[in-house]
């Protein structure tokens, strides 16, 4: 699934492209992409100039005029594409956004159709049901803001970085990749973590999620950018996606464990498990 890096990737890329368009069709391929009660709203935007493009957690903000929104969520396979109308489209083209006296359409391609659109018309679309249980943005939070997080957190710090109430947009990449920058192991209570560790993980956080955007996100399996482009982070992973191979920075083999269901990688000699 696209996380945060991913999806800021893909609306840097969109933002300058849609910005001050106006929408001239929408076409809906697949039914079931579009929440239900969506459907007359999205009938409303045609016509509406897009004025902003953003992010919030793992999902993606068109704002329309008249207070109208198309919020996606790209979920395990989405792509939102910047394409030219005369290249054919392929059966899993679910969406189709034209815009007034440009030669380029926004698709939405999705293989194994998890992902949804919901066309929202509200005063503050962050108050709607998908968006108002997230977290904080991570790179929005200064040190003791991030250190308050943890106040009465109890359960394992791998488990916590995923719930996407206690923040919006990490993902099993990222919260690997900054675990072992920060030395900590996947199965950690959170409520053992001492204010130093709190601090390292706040720095690793930041510079992790950072580098990964400069690189344009990481390209597992399906991930491209608005303009079919790959990201280029995957080539720095420490050790997502590393299992048994030799740490990068210690030598020792890469181990891995479920947590909730998910894989976790890590180093099982930088990571250290506290013995409680």
């Amino acid at each position: 699934m696209p996380e945060l890096p991913e999806v800021e990737t893909i609306v840097a890329g969109l933002r300058p492209k849609l910005s001050g368009l106006v929408i001239q069709e929408v076409q809906v391929l697949l039914p079931s992409l579009l929440r239900k009660d969506g459907a007359f709203r999205l009938q409303r935007i045609q016509g509406k100039r897009i004025n902003a493009v953003r992010r919030r957690g793992k999902m993606i903000l068109v704002e329309c005029q008249d207070r109208l929104y198309l919020i996606f969520h790209l979920k395990m396979t989405g792509r939102l594409l910047w394409t030219p109308r005369q290249t054919p489209r392929d059966e899993h083209t679910h969406l189709v956004v034209s815009f007034r006296g440009r030669t380029h359409e926004l698709r939405f391609r999705d293989v194994r159709k998890f992902g949804y659109l919901r066309c929202l018309e509200a005063s503050d679309p962050l108050e709607c049901r998908e968006l108002r249980s997230l977290g904080p943005e991570p790179l929005d939070l200064d040190l003791e803001s991030f250190v308050h997080l943890f106040q009465g957190r109890k359960g394992r710090l791998k488990s916590l970085l995923l719930n996407q109430t206690f923040l919006a947009g990490i993902g099993n990449i990222y919260a690997d990749e900054m675990l072992f920058e920060a030395g900590l192991h996947p199965l950690t209570p959170a409520v053992f973590l001492t204010r130093k560790q709190k601090e390292k993980l706040w720095t690793a956080m930041r510079h992790v999620l950072r580098r990964a955007i400069a690189a344009g996100g990481s390209s597992i399996r399906d991930f491209q950018d608005a303009d079919g482009a790959e990201g280029l982070f995957q080539q720095e992973h420490r050790v997502y996606g590393r299992a048994s191979l030799p740490c990068l920075r210690c030598g020792a083999k890469i181990g891995r464990l479920k947590i909730g269901g998910r894989t976790s990688s890590f180093c099982p000699r930088c990571q250290r498990k506290r013995a409680n």
